[in-house]
């Protein structure tokens, strides 16, 4: 059976559900206050494994030309390397690069989704690129590197654990 990012890590008081509404069913982290105020962003995986993250354009994501503002966008995809990345990355992590190409606009009212792919993931660092679009137009392509991070062991942990 393969494991999903749930059950691969299934102590996660962070990991919220939706009940209800449009995402009911779709996963968010809220770990992040960033992104918590910045969204709400979501993701889900599909039957074929693959990972797929979506939000629904408010007036807040919207820049001065009623676009939604670049600084979304970035922070959306940023979102979406560590759910794309969220089985191979098994753990905390960082993003150390991050690239991207604006394609076209978005407006309020408009569902964005991203689906992308890990390229490689090795044993610190995790390679992934996706796109953005709203239905079949493509909005925002990006590319990401992730760096696992370990977790730092307090002193008493040390000494306890023998």
């Amino acid at each position: 059976m393969q494991q999903t990012a749930d059950t691969a890590r299934p102590h996660r008081p962070d990991l919220q559900i939706a009940t209800e509404g449009e995402f009911a069913g779709w996963r968010t982290w809220t770990r992040d206050t960033f992104e918590s105020n910045s969204g709400p962003f979501w993701h889900r995986i599909e039957d074929d494994g693959q990972v797929r993250c979506a939000f629904r354009v408010e007036k807040k994501h919207l820049n001065g030309m009623n676009a939604v503002h670049g600084g979304c966008f970035m922070t959306f995809a940023d979102y979406c390397l560590f759910a794309i990345a969220s089985r191979e990355l098994q753990g905390p992590g960082v993003t150390v690069a991050f690239g991207a190409e604006f394609l076209d606009a978005a407006y309020e009212g408009e569902l964005i989704e991203s689906t992308g792919e890990v390229t490689r993931a090795g044993g610190s660092l995790i390679f992934v690129r996706g796109i953005l679009k709203c239905a079949a137009r493509p909005l925002f392509t990006f590319s990401g590197t992730i760096k696992r991070v370990k977790r730092k062991v307090a002193p008493t942990e040390i000494a306890d654990s023998h």
